[in-house]
């Protein structure tokens, strides 16, 4: 399964490309050998989209839905993962935020991908295990759950990595 996971922003977005497969290798232990399930995952792609502020608001949200459905169509996953928002401080940001979310939703789901959305309490315990994990934390456990290019380095593409992670962790 290939799946596309979005830590969603306005002006920077976190998008990775993962993907899980099964195997059923071969395993002995004493005289008896059988096959047991193995399942890898592995980190295609990521980067963190930035817009530049100094672009009109509605051309910020176009390069968003047209650099989403790009990735889509060259990668071909099955289904997005994304997070659901979670904002107790600044309105605005808020607002900026949940518009750029909607056109991350409407370009997943127009192209016929599967949308699943979590809260960051689900992706923080998925991942470390512990609902109110630092930044630090989700990132040390995101490289020993998956190889990571050296490269990575925003917070908003480890946020995405985690969210794929976290969606492979829930639907089994």
């Amino acid at each position: 399964m290939r799946i596309i996971a979005i830590d969603p922003g306005y002006e920077r977005l976190g998008i990775a490309i993962l993907e899980k497969t099964e195997s059923w290798p071969k395993r002995s232990e004493g005289n008896k050998t059988y096959k047991a399930r193995a399942t890898t995952e592995t980190l295609i792609f990521s980067e963190c989209f930035k817009t530049s502020s100094k672009l009109p608001h509605h051309e910020r949200l176009s390069l968003i839905g047209n650099r989403i459905k790009e990735i889509i169509k060259k990668y071909k996953p099955e289904q997005l993962a994304t997070e659901k928002l979670f904002f107790s401080g600044n309105q605005k940001t808020a607002m900026l935020v949940a518009e750029a979310r909607g056109v991350i939703l409407y370009s997943g789901s127009s192209l016929g991908l599967e949308v699943f959305e979590y809260t960051p309490n689900q992706v923080k315990i998925a991942i470390t295990g512990y609902g109110r994990s630092e930044k630090t934390q989700m990132i040390n456990m995101v490289k020993k759950l998956i190889k990571v290019d050296s490269k990575t380095n925003s917070d908003d593409e480890f946020d995405a990595i985690a969210i794929g992670l976290t969606h492979f962790a829930i639907n089994r």
